[in-house]
């Protein structure tokens, strides 16, 4: 059995905590900043927690050695 590569894309984007969640960047903040409201804006700042179920998926297929 060959060994499994991490998608090159997925490193760059993804995290595994310690806990084994996954951290991600928030949504929504890349463009379009003046229709948005001043607390969308404060609220996307930093990173968030991936719900559990996209975190399944992201870590066997994307991350299989993190």
């Amino acid at each position: 059995m060959p060994k499994l590569k991490t998608h090159s894309g997925s490193k760059k984007r993804f995290k595994i905590s310690g806990t084994g969640k996954v951290i991600m960047a928030q949504a929504g903040k890349r463009h379009g900043m003046i229709k948005r409201t001043n607390k969308q804006i404060r609220n996307q700042r930093g990173t968030t927690v991936m719900f559990k179920g996209d975190a399944d998926n992201v870590k066997k297929f994307f991350l299989p050695n993190g």
